[in-house]
């Protein structure tokens, strides 16, 4: 439990490559891709191309899945002139059908983490990506029942920790964000004026990198959330 001087009274949980494995399954699935059009060109043009089509698409796809694989078959498209088989659009689309579906691997901590926090904190999931596999992936963690409140948002802002933290718990003030990504859960909660607590993952998307605040007072980092509590004890 929190001390009588804490004035930390909630923590909210990034979900991908925090709590359960997912860039891995990106990765797998674009090697997939990549020996899918290598006569097409050389693997880290495929790549590169893939990841401009990815970056140039989330304005209009947002982040998860179902954008990844319209990204894939447009840089097919374009990598092929417009001459891609349709038998390659149907592995493309089964890639991508595949990553909607795949069982869900927690991360090492995670749960034993989370049941002792629960209760003596307020616990908010704060993910971003399509709603419908963000549910998926958390109902199939056998998770969900640990946090007070879930929030799927389609991007990761100041203004978006500003309102969750104000909705569910007492203002970013008493809040702590944790996450494997400095970009979206760190630098923009402590700009929020709550806590960031880093938490690396081995992948993170080259989207996510960010110089890491490391003069910023509220800023953490911790190797795995099995250090949490340890960390939060010294911050009381």
């Amino acid at each position: 439990m929190p001390s009588p001087r804490s004035s930390l009274t909630a923590i909210g949980f990034d979900a991908d490559d925090t709590l359960w494995q997912n860039e891995q399954f990106y990765r797998l699935t674009e090697q997939r891709f990549i020996d899918l059009l290598a006569e097409h060109g050389d693997r880290e043009e495929i790549s590169r191309r893939l990841n401009e089509a990815e970056r140039r698409n989330l304005k209009l796809y947002g982040f998860g899945i179902k954008g990844f694989t319209l990204s894939m078959v447009e840089t097919a498209i374009e990598l092929t002139g417009g001459r891609i088989p349709s038998a390659a659009i149907s592995e493309i689309l089964a890639a991508g059908r595949d990553m909607l579906v795949h069982p869900v691997e927690t991360l090492p901590h995670v749960r034993e983490t989370l049941e002792q926090l629960a209760g003596a904190y307020r616990l908010i999931l704060i993910t971003k990506g399509d709603l419908f596999d963000q549910e998926r992936k958390l109902a199939a963690s056998g998770l969900g029942d640990l946090f007070d409140a879930v929030e799927i948002v389609s991007d990761k802002n100041t203004s978006t920790y500003q309102r969750i933290f104000t909705r569910h718990a007492d203002g970013p003030a008493h809040s702590m964000m944790v996450g494997n990504s400095l970009k979206s859960d760190i630098v923009p909660a402590i700009e929020a004026g709550s806590w960031g607590v880093y938490v690396p993952h081995d992948l993170t998307w080259s989207f996510e990198h960010v110089e890491a605040p490391v003069g910023a007072p509220r800023f953490r980092e911790v190797p795995h959330l099995g250090e949490l509590l340890a960390l939060l004890a010294k911050l009381d």
